[in-house]
């Protein structure tokens, strides 16, 4: 990945999983938890595609599988968020913006159904059957009903940073400045350029001077006869 989407990206993750931890999983919803960190990634894996997606996935999952409170096995949730970067990331539209919100929310709404049964799956394969408990039913309901109310305070806010990081406002303005400065440079400082354009315009200026003379001197020579 650039630098820059791996600035932005780790700033994003950490942001939305310090949220996630202090704010949003103490609210005591029923059912399932509003799940930011999963809609950052949606969002940045709409734009960077499906390996970007993928691996700011991991990275994010992860990092939610050893910050605490964590009570899973290390790697369940970067192997969930991993699949489901890369399944947003196919999405990818050709200009990396979407022209209308179905599809995004379509993909926020099948993302929370299939990392919730996908989450699920995995604990079950490694003894966890906490999902049974609770009710999986309940918990793929509440959780696409989160998801999907505060995807638009979230993903459109990330693509847009991301988008904007693409173009890279900074990278353009600091070389247009470099070319500025170089121009600039080349006219002030009396090179062969501005001396070939001053030679130019000398030359220019004697050759009308001939014209003019050679001019004078047949109207005079017409006088004379």
């Amino acid at each position: 990945m650039r630098p820059n989407r791996i600035l932005l990206s780790t700033a994003l993750v950490v942001v939305a999983l310090v949220i996630q931890v202090s704010v949003l999983s103490r609210l005591h919803l029923p059912g399932a938890v509003p799940d930011l960190l999963l809609l950052t990634v949606l969002g940045l894996a709409m734009v960077y595609g499906h390996v970007g997606g993928a691996l700011v996935g991991f990275g994010a999952g992860l990092l939610a599988d050893i910050a605490p409170p964590a009570d899973h096995a290390a790697g369940r949730y970067a192997l969930v968020l991993c699949v489901i970067g890369y399944l947003a990331g196919l999405i990818k539209p050709e200009t990396g913006q979407v022209k209308s919100a179905t599809g995004p929310m379509a993909v926020v709404v099948a993302a929370a159904i299939g990392s919730t049964l996908l989450y699920a799956g995995v604990g079950a394969l490694v003894g966890d059957t906490a999902a049974r408990h609770v009710g999986l039913g309940g918990l793929l309901l509440t959780a696409a009903v989160y998801d999907l109310l505060l995807a638009p305070f979230v993903v459109p806010g990330i693509m847009w940073l991301a988008r904007r990081a693409e173009n890279d406002p900074l990278a353009e303005s600091g070389s247009a400045a470099k070319k500025t400065d170089i121009s600039s440079g080349w006219l002030s400082s009396g090179t062969g350029l501005s001396i070939g354009g001053r030679r130019g315009a000398l030359g220019s200026l004697k050759a009308k001077a001939r014209t003019r003379s050679t001019r004078v001197g047949r109207i005079k020579g017409v006088k004379r006869l």
